[in-house]
């Protein structure tokens, strides 16, 4: 058959077969059509389908297939990281600076710190740490891994339970947007190349220099030009920052960092995200997906995701829980601030991506970060629908 056919086949097995079980399952209430998605790319990888059904497997994602696959794959991630970047509240944080930084730096530090500790578990152990990885970066790495709050799926998920645009709902959005600042600043932290600091280091005066030439351009023209100029801007920034050893994905946020929402209609930029999750996304679940392998052992790679979801939940629970009490923020506050932060889903699966493109880590590692990533975001609406509804009884009670 030839690659063009095969390549239609592929697409049509990636939108039909996610779409008709979330429909057909009615199961919206514990996984959303993205968790899903990511499933069946797991599904559908070599770690499953490839193990039971190789023949078929090995038909369907030729080499020439896989290529095509992941060039709609890396331009999808880099439109979702940038417009990540782009809906940053930095300024909301800065009104509200001491309960942003006390409840972000808690809500990082410590799910973080027991990322940290499972990942110098793992290093006992062999197959876990990638040809090109050092200690550190191992560690650094699960450890933020673990701690990563995906704010454009926290967006979805408090749509979901209209709380979005209440006042609790802009709270974690500030919180989750000094989060986003610091989980990319450790990324390229650990992408950091000292054989190529210099040219790293010219990347960053050029792109400051760029960033403020291109912002002053922006704010100079009508709406509808600015959506282009992103466009145009974000391929530039994404090469910039792969030429510089950093990694395309830092360039894309970075792009969208540096441009102000407000510059954009926000129903606008609301459907841009609608649609890049509609229309390209599934094509990166599924490039994902074929990443996936289970080398060490199924059982061992699902104990490894256990840990990571311990470390994931407890510590962001946690962490938040110690933010509220220095707060002295009202009963249940915690739990559901804390439940909506710990959602995982695309950012860190973006970031292990990374960490997996550098040989950071092995397959296995990753294949056990995106079950716990599926599972984290499984368990967020289930576990918030149950606290707003206590929270609202009892306040009538309260009243």
């Amino acid at each position: 058959m030839p690659t063009s056919e095969l390549y239609l086949l592929a697409m049509s097995l990636i939108f039909a077969l996610p779409w008709l079980f979330w429909r057909l399952s009615g199961c919206d209430y514990y996984a959303p059509l993205v968790v899903v998605q990511i499933v069946a790319g797991i599904l559908l990888g070599p770690g499953v389908l490839g193990q039971l059904y190789p023949a078929y497997y090995d038909f369907l994602f030729t080499p020439a297939v896989i290529q095509s696959l992941n060039g709609i794959a890396w331009w999808a991630v880099m439109l979702f990281v940038m417009i990540a970047g782009v809906e940053l509240d930095l300024g909301a944080a800065w009104a509200h600076r001491r309960e942003s930084t006390i409840t972000a730096g808690l809500a990082l530090g410590v799910p973080f710190c027991f990322g940290a500790v499972t990942a110098a578990i793992l290093l006992t152990t062999p197959g876990w740490l990638g040809e090109q990885g050092s200690n550190w970066q191992f560690v650094l790495g699960i450890g933020m891994a673990c701690a990563v709050t995906a704010l454009p799926i926290l967006i979805l998920l408090m749509e979901k339970l209209e709380i979005l645009r209440q006042p609790i709902g802009q709270r974690i959005l500030r919180y989750a947007s000094l989060d986003d600042i610091a989980i990319w600043a450790v990324l390229a932290l650990i992408l950091l190349d000292w054989g190529r600091v210099g040219r790293q280091a010219l990347f960053l005066v050029l792109f400051a220099s760029a960033a403020w030439v291109f912002r002053r351009l922006m704010q100079r023209v009508a709406e509808t030009d600015r959506w282009y100029l992103a466009l145009i801007w974000l391929p530039i920034c994404s090469f910039a920052a792969d030429w510089a050893g950093l990694h395309s994905m830092v360039g894309a946020f970075l792009a969208g960092a540096v441009l102000e929402a407000r510059w954009f209609n926000q129903e606008r930029m609301d459907l841009l995200r609608h649609y890049v999750l509609l229309a390209l996304m599934p094509v990166f679940f599924l490039s994902t997906g074929l990443r996936t392998e289970w080398n060490v052992a199924g059982f061992t790679v699902f104990a490894a995701a256990a840990l990571f979801l311990f470390a994931s939940v407890a510590g962001k629970l946690l962490g938040v829980r110690l933010a509220g009490r220095i707060l002295g923020w009202g009963a249940g506050e915690a739990s559901i601030i804390g439940w909506l932060l710990q959602t995982k889903a695309l950012i860190m699966i973006i970031f292990a991506n990374v960490l997996l493109d550098r040989a950071i880590i092995t397959s296995d590692t990753f294949t056990a970060l995106l079950l716990m990533a599926v599972a984290s975001t499984m368990l967020t609406v289930p576990r918030v629908s149950r606290r707003l509804v206590g929270q609202s009884a009892l306040q009538r009670r309260i009243s």
